[in-house]
């Protein structure tokens, strides 16, 4: 690895509620993932961060999730998939105006929540994903975990896809990431996540929560913007792997 993406879950204040220092992750960050309404964000606050993002000259992408406010969109639902297929064209739509009207342009899709998990091994859910980006724009990437059905589907459809890797979360022996409802699925000392990412880039692994290795390929990292300290975490991931050698630069660049 000589070259890596660094991404942030942003744009997610809704109304009175502010979640996340946008504008300060917005100058550590590569590529900023922008809520779409779904899960968090009003249009106010979406246009503010779009409009940030421009001046920053930082990637944007969708962050697409269930239809699920209350829940942030971490509980899973068993949508159909038209259903599924066509909030995902809904929310990339209203995304791709208001970043127009801000002066940039959305490049990728990033699942967000519990549909980004559960379309790791659901091929119906992930199918229905794929369907809507390919139908809407193909020239859009497609970010997720590797070694998931939403990155086989995604390849066969032609459409370029983005393996993920996260800082500031657990993982599973298997690959997976470990789930919120459990102790330690939340990482939080900088250093610790930072030498993380650091062997990550050497040597294309990481601990998995039962202390075995695993191997796991990215082209991103996320840094999620409602971790507690997200600033300092990325600043920190960073730095770290700035001073090792790497270029920190979007992925649409590499």
């Amino acid at each position: 690895m000589t070259s890596v993406d660094l991404n942030a879950d942003l744009g997610e204040s809704y109304g009175t509620w502010t979640l996340g220092d946008d504008r300060s992750m917005l100058g550590l960050v590569t590529s900023a993932n922008v809520a779409c309404g779904f899960h968090a964000g009003d249009p106010a606050h979406l246009l503010e961060t779009l409009r940030l993002a421009a001046a920053h000259r930082v990637d944007v992408g969708a962050q697409v999730s269930y239809p699920d406010l209350r829940g942030f969109g971490r509980r899973d639902l068993d949508l159909p998939a038209a259903d599924l297929t066509a909030d995902i064209i809904y929310q990339i739509g209203a995304l791709q105006a208001l970043a127009t009207v801000a002066g940039t342009r959305v490049r990728y899709v990033k699942p967000h929540g519990a549909l980004y998990n559960r379309i790791v091994h659901d091929e119906r859910q992930a199918a229905a994903v794929v369907e809507a980006v390919v139908a809407l724009d193909p020239a859009l990437a497609l970010v997720g975990l590797p070694d998931s059905e939403v990155g086989r589907l995604a390849e066969a459809e032609g459409l370029r896809f983005v393996p993920e890797a996260f800082a500031d979360r657990a993982y599973r022996a298997d690959g997976t990431l470990v789930s919120r409802t459990e102790a330690g699925a939340v990482l939080h000392d900088r250093d610790e996540i930072a030498e993380r990412m650091l062997r990550l880039a050497a040597e294309g692994v990481i601990t998995s929560i039962d202390g075995t290795d695993i191997a796991l390929s990215a082209e991103t990292i996320c840094v999620h913007g409602d971790t507690p300290d997200a600033v300092g975490i990325a600043r920190a991931v960073r730095e770290a792997l700035a001073a090792s050698g790497l270029t920190i630069t979007s992925f649409s660049e590499h």
